[in-house]
């Protein structure tokens, strides 16, 4: 059995790591930059869930909500999702003059949109911003007809046709890969209750996966009931679909937003708990993993008091991946 090893940063933040990379990787996370050689880059710039949280509670990990910023060899910029956290990131990408932006949008429930109104490079003129995103397959609305809804004058003074970067919106189906330079952007729909895409981005030698939200399937139905069998079959078939698709992974960056004890009341709600993310990363053979979409009522120390917990409360083999808790700011390189 691996051994496992606890230590504070330097803000008093618990790290558990396996005690085979805990010097190196305890250092490079209290730094704010975990494995910094490598030609694949992602920072968050957000890792809350549901809503922004912030306030004296929430400094360590970070109040806003999911965006990800992934940086290619050849200078690529994807941007995954584009919740309140990526408005600090355009202001960076402004100082850059960056002027060629990906940006893939999971699903459209606020947490993961709601930045996007405050996000400076789409207001500057000869910037190129390319969106992509699923199409909603009951309304049958494409992703710039359900982003401009946000835009509407009722809820925001600028609207979407007044933009004056050059904005082209791409809706994508399931399974649909992307070239962006040297990068590969596959799409996966993972399990919420409206259409959601997971991206694996890809250069050819390192891959990171983002489920975006995702809640593993249970079934409904009593054993003793006659739909269980048919139905469990669906489930099954769908988990093995979704383990291949993150297999392998360099990191996963997964929605883990619960216990096992608050997930009894929250079935359907379309989010992951510390134990099925603990235990798909481990059956998927990921090397490292962070979970994000940190309950919004979580102060810093009772997340890190519930990520323990399940850390102990789950066997450790010797095949472990590095599991962390995502944290706003940190940089990670591949």
């Amino acid at each position: 059995m691996q051994r496992w090893g606890r230590a504070k940063s330097a803000a008093g933040f618990v790290v558990l790591l396996p005690l085979s990379a805990h010097a190196k990787s305890v250092a490079l996370y209290n730094s704010q930059t975990y494995f910094q050689e490598g030609s694949l880059q992602f920072k968050f710039w957000g890792v809350r869930g549901s809503i922004a949280v912030p306030g004296s509670d929430t400094l360590g990990y970070g109040g806003n909500t999911t965006c990800i910023e992934v940086r290619g060899d050849n200078g690529e910029i994807v941007v995954l999702d584009a919740g309140t956290g990526i408005f600090q990131l355009g202001r960076q990408l402004l100082q850059e003059s960056a002027n060629q932006i990906h940006l893939f949008i999971s699903h459209t429930h606020w947490d993961h949109i709601q930045g996007l109104p405050m996000f400076k490079p789409i207001f500057v003129p000869g910037n190129q911003i390319q969106i992509y995103g699923p199409v909603d397959p009951l309304s049958q609305l494409g992703i710039q007809e359900r982003l401009a809804m946000q835009m509407d004058r009722h809820f925001f003074p600028v609207q979407q046709s007044d933009l004056q970067s050059q904005v082209t919106f791409n809706d994508l189906v399931e399974g649909q890969s992307v070239k962006v330079g040297s990068l590969t952007i596959s799409s996966f729909l993972f399990n919420h209750p409206i259409i959601n895409f997971g991206y694996k981005i890809d250069d050819g030698s390192k891959s990171l996966i983002f489920t975006g939200d995702h809640e593993w399937p249970v079934n409904p139905h009593a054993p003793s009931d006659s739909a269980f069998a048919a139905n469990q079959q669906v489930i099954d078939r769908r988990r093995r679909e979704t383990l291949e698709f993150i297999a392998n992974s360099d990191v996963l960056v997964i929605d883990t937003a619960y216990t096992e004890e608050e997930y009894t009341t929250r079935h359907g709600w379309g989010h992951g708990t510390f134990d099925s993310s603990i235990l798909a990363a481990r059956e998927a053979n990921v090397k490292k993993v962070f979970l994000t979409h940190h309950e919004p009522t979580r102060s810093d120390s009772q997340l890190e008091s519930v990520f323990q917990a399940a850390i102990e409360r789950n066997r450790v083999t010797t095949n472990e991946p590095i599991i962390l808790l995502a944290k706003e700011g940190l940089t990670v390189g591949l």
